[in-house]
């Protein structure tokens, strides 16, 4: 039976449902409160230098009734968005008089819904009904002049008392929801008279007091607004909430900027109905143009434009109602009117008019029939181009500006007239500013009849199912339809696509390319599991982030030689056995001074003796390029690698880039490198530019800052910039060499930990560089204010293996859930990291190639634990200052064996990637580690 899914109709009742649970929810966590303090609710308001945040259980219950508005990939990703900036950069809220008179009681519950969920809205209010109310009782006329109230000492005076009230009553509405809130009626805005003589007492305001704004904030007090300001010598002027709201905005730069109205949005002059999203940088020229486009929408729009011209593209502008505020900012749906300035949109139908190294750049980390190495994009693109020359078909690609998004649309003669959509692939940012919707219009604009094909597992099936028609299972698989009304189209379609699937593993509407039919609207910079794709290149050998079609891809080929010099150590012995199982490497050198003429342990594809090479030696032998060797790996003590990469370097200047041989210094060299030579070799948290990298030079990360890293990194949105994060690392005595000393004598250290380099230890100083290296501007750690660690080494009696624990301040409440959450969610597809509830045990990951974060934990709160009022002072046993700090942090462990993801291992996927194999290849996996605990 054809089945046509309508899926997202539903949302209103739920949404309705919602409001009502949460409001539910609302009043038994007040109730809650007030048992334990009457400071919430008593008329004389004490404010706290603590910001408070969300008790954990009940953020845990909004935000389960926030999925039945949404799925709970969506409003986990929003809120993870949401708090990765500042708590004051997270969304200004316009609030129009008519809300607080008509809906005041939605209104804070729905502030109070975004405070529970840890976020800090800051309001604006007007009040203009209100006032007006207000004059004309008192006999005193409205007046105007180019829309803006003319405002005399009398309409002051009484605006003064509008204000403040109506404020109260925000206030006072917000704490009866147990949601802590700031009147605040003066001192933000600074302000100078717009025109004395024609609006009298109107200002133009000229400078923002933010820090009224943030100390609020810091005491974990919503910041209610009024929209009076001051001059510099103390005059009050009555100023728009609109344009108050819109320069506060200019200052703070937030995510969001929203505007309340009754009317939850706006709406098309000719068809009546809301217009979802608008994208200024595309739209914004023709929409001036329409004749429906007049008076107050089109001022709205162009001050709206100019706000957006002034802040980051990451910033937009809601206009919504409060009762649907929360569908607004947590689902890709939305419910009112989203604008942003966007990016422009292209269709082209010709592969030789795009950016094809943004294309590839686009498809290598979102696409997973790419990613998974089940196709490369140079066949991709040259099937397409074949198909167009034959005459077989023809294909449209679209995307926007900066290829945050991108689309391929194929239509073949015998398919009744109808477009596959064969490509759909979206960046993180995109679907978050949802540019995806924007690409959808353009292409079912161009494609009225569109059909394509999405696994059963993707994780955004809500979205297709909003935009599709009908949808009908086949296999593993879901066919979606958008404007295909014959039964009998519709039955072939479905006939077609089920005897494709019958004979191959994924079938494909398009036939040719391999993907086709199998969609890739992903989210996820991760890795993605392995898809098998029909066509001509279902056999191809698997690829991993490689597009170079000259590349050898699978486990057949020549072998590529590889050359290590400083063989004696222990990580030189692991390369040794890594290389010997591995597909595709094979030992060309093996260099040690100590062991020269002696043959090769553990090395069994040939019969190989060890040699010893000088830098001199290397460079005749590098002139060759990759005639001798593909590869070289300097596992050598700190300090003596550079005379080596000098003589490669000076060898091989005159070749090529391909002909030149990959250097892989394990060393810490390299890893401070500014000039842009050598690529950071952790490829978790740097895969992007080692799959850029075009200098061959690749610095493999130290054992220490490895897992410092991950288990650091997926936290750096959510740490506090005024603290630093500490590691306390164990490691076994292999970990001090071969050289000996007390640190590797294993009758020194039994029943014994010496700690070492107690302070400046290189990977302190590593973690922190390499860290500060991915971070955005937005987050508390960037390159302005780069992140510093406090790392203690130490030595245990066993062989191999690290264990670390590490303490990460945080700017915000997090439970041990949520940050489990965020660790799953970042390493998601990763092969060689495993996250686990339980805090791993060294025992369990000694001479095992991957790495297990885990035992996520944060302090109880000692106020809820006596039942205190949080923000009390000593004296009556509240939590304050350092104890409340130390309450906000998390606490994770991380294990790897020094030897291998810490050294050998994670220099073959350094070498994989960097020679075009699949990042894994020659490296054991398991699909889940070995855990003692649990």
């Amino acid at each position: 039976m054809l089945r046509a899914s309508r899926l997202l109709k539903q949302g209103a009742g739920a949404l309705a449902r919602t409001s009502r649970l949460a409001t539910t929810a609302i009043h038994q966590q007040q109730q809650q409160q007030q048992q334990r303090s009457s400071l919430l609710t008593n008329t004389t308001r004490q404010y706290s230098s603590y910001q408070r945040g969300p008790d954990n259980s009940e953020k845990e219950t909004i935000v389960k009734l926030l999925y039945n508005i949404g799925s709970k990939k969506e409003v986990e990703q929003y809120l993870r968005h949401f708090s990765s900036v500042e708590s004051q950069k997270f969304a200004v809220i316009k609030v129009g008089g008519a809300v607080i008179s008509d809906d005041l009681a939605t209104l804070a519950s729905a502030l109070t819904f975004l405070n529970r969920v840890g976020l800090y809205p800051i309001v604006v209010h007007g009040a203009g009904p209100q006032l007006n109310k207000r004059l004309e009782a008192a006999n005193i006329e409205a007046r105007y002049e180019d829309g803006i109230r003319i405002t005399d000492g009398r309409t002051l005076a009484i605006a003064r008392e509008v204000f403040a009230s109506e404020n109260r009553k925000l206030v006072e509405a917000l704490e009866r929801l147990g949601t802590r809130a700031r009147p605040i009626t003066g001192g933000v805005f600074v302000a100078d008279y717009l025109n004395k003589e024609k609006y009298d007492l109107v200002g133009k305001i000229t400078r923002i007091n933010r820090e009224v704004v943030e100390s609020s904030i810091r005491a974990g007090c919503l910041p209610i607004l009024t929209s009076l300001a001051e001059t510099p010598e103390g005059q009050i002027l009555n100023v728009n909430a609109d344009i108050a709201a819109g320069e506060l905005a200019r200052v703070l730069e937030p995510l969001k900027i929203v505007f309340l109205n009754e009317k939850n949005g706006l709406y098309h002059g000719t068809t009546g109905k809301r217009i979802e999203t608008i994208h200024l940088d595309e739209e914004y020229e023709g929409l001036l143009k329409e004749p429906w486009v007049r008076y107050g929408t089109k001022l709205k729009l162009k001050e709206i434009k100019e706000l957006l011209d002034t802040l980051p593209r990451s910033s937009s502008v809601a206009i919504i109602s409060a009762e649907h505020l929360h569908k607004e900012l947590f689902t890709h749906s939305g419910a009112g009117t989203l604008i942003m300035r966007g990016h422009r949109l292209f269709g082209k139908r010709d592969l030789a008019e795009i950016d094809s190294d943004r294309l590839r750049d686009l498809l290598v980390q979102f696409d997973p029939a790419v990613a998974s190495g089940a196709t490369s994009v140079a066949s991709y693109c040259q099937q397409l181009t074949e198909m167009a020359k034959s005459g077989a078909g023809e294909y449209w690609i679209y995307g926007d500006e900066p290829y945050q998004v991108a689309a391929v649309v194929i239509r073949r003669p015998n398919q009744g007239g109808v477009s596959v959509l064969d490509k759909f692939v979206a960046s993180r940012a995109a679907v978050l500013g949802n540019i995806t919707d924007n690409a959808w219009k353009l292409i079912i604009r161009d494609h009225p009849q569109l059909v394509w094909t999405v696994p059963r597992t993707d994780d955004n099936l809500s979205w297709h199912f909003e935009r599709a028609d009908g949808s009908w299972a086949v296999g593993d698989d879901i066919m979606f339809w958008h404007g295909v009304d014959d039964w009998k189209l519709v039955s072939d379609l479905i006939a077609r696509k089920t005897s494709a699937s019958s004979s191959t593993s994924a079938g494909s509407l398009a036939g040719s390319p391999p993907s086709a039919g199998v969609r890739a609207y992903s989210t996820m910079a991760r890795r993605q599991p392995a898809s098998v794709f029909s066509g001509p290149s279902a056999g191809a050998q698997r690829r991993t982030y490689s597009s170079n079609s000259s590349s050898s891809t699978g486990s057949k080929g020549a072998p590529l030689r590889v050359g290590l010099i400083g063989a004696r150590g222990f990580t030189g012995r692991e390369l040794i056995k890594l290389i010997d199982g591995h597909p595709r490497f094979e030992l060309a050198f093996v260099s040690s001074r100590e062991l020269a003429g002696k043959p090769v342990p553990g090395y069994f594809k040939t019969q190989l003796n060890h040699v010893n090479l000088s830098a001199s030696d290397v460079g005749e032998i590098a002139k060759a390029g990759r005639d001798r060797v593909d590869v070289w790996i300097l596992a050598l003590p700190n300090g003596v690698a550079a005379p080596f990469v000098s003589a490669i370097d000076s060898a091989t200047a005159q070749l090529a880039i391909a002909e030149q041989p990959v250097v892989v210094d394990l060393s810490a060299d390299y890893r401070f490198d500014v000039t842009g030579q050598w690529v950071y070799g952790l490829p978790e948290l740097h895969r992007k530019n080692l799959l850029q990298n075009n200098t061959g030079r690749i610095s493999n990360p130290g054992c220490y800052a490895t897992g410092s890293q991950l288990g650091i990194a997926p936290l750096l949105p959510y740490m506090d910039a005024t603290r630093l994060p500490s590691v306390f690392g164990v490691s076994g005595y292999s970990g001090a060499g071969t050289k000996p000393s007390p640190k590797n004598n294993p009758e020194f250290v039994r029943d014994n930990l010496i700690p070492y380099s107690l302070v400046n230890h290189i990977h302190e100083r590593e973690v922190g560089h390499s860290l500060t290296r991915i971070t955005k501007p937005s987050y508390p750690f960037n390159s302005k204010n780069p992140l510093k660690v406090q790392f203690t080494p130490h030595v245990a009696p066993f062989f191999q293996g690290i264990a670390l624990t590490l303490h990460v301040p945080l700017r915000m409440s997090m439970s041990s859930k949520d940050m489990a959450d965020v660790f799953a969610e970042f390493y998601r597809g990763e092969r060689l990291v495993h996250v686990t509830q339980a805090a791993p045990l060294v025992k369990d990951n000694a001479e095992r190639h991957y790495a297990v974060v885990g035992g996520f934990a944060v302090p109880p709160s000692l106020a809820a634990e006596n039942g205190l009022p949080l923000g009390s002072d000593s004296s009556s046993g509240g939590v304050v200052g350092s104890v409340a700090l130390a309450e906000r942090r998390a606490v994770v462990n991380v294990t790897l064996d020094n030897l291998l993801k810490g050294a050998a291992t994670q220099a073959v996927q350094n070498m994989n990637i960097a020679l075009g194999l699949d990042e894994y290849m020659g490296i054991p996996l398991v699909e889940e580690p070995v855990m003692s605990l649990d």
